[in-house]
């Protein structure tokens, strides 16, 4: 069995923070580069963060540069999304996501979970 699951979403005012978690089963999570996507209302679904396996290497989109940061817990099989400065325009549905590529490109992305929401409010 491969699994992702998100969680952590909720509603906070702009300026606060979030961590999101997502747990993954073992068989995915070993080996696999995970990335956090998210999807606002009427838009596609974007790239936020990735964090590779072998050095825990990390990239960010230039929106969320400086303000989130990924990051993982082997013994826990769980990779984080901490959000801090919160925006209006991260209200989305976060997503995580497993790749055996170095990619930052949804298409590229084998497993997903099935997001959780995040609402920031003005």
């Amino acid at each position: 069995q491969v699994q992702l699951v998100e969680s952590g979403g909720g509603l906070v005012q702009a300026g606060g923070s979030l961590r999101l978690s997502c747990a993954a089963s073992i068989s995915i999570f070993s080996g696999y580069n995970m990335g956090w996507f998210r999807q606002a209302p009427g838009k596609e679904r974007e790239f936020v963060a990735r964090i590779h396996w072998s050095d825990e290497r990390t990239v960010y989109s230039d929106s969320v540069k400086g303000r989130f940061t990924i990051s993982r817990d082997n013994a826990k099989n769980t990779v984080y999304l901490q959000m801090s400065s919160l925006k209006p325009e991260d209200t989305a549905v976060y997503y995580c996501a497993a790749t055996l590529r170095s990619t930052i490109y949804l298409i590229d992305y084998d497993y997903w979970g099935q997001g959780t929401q995040v609402t920031v409010s003005s």
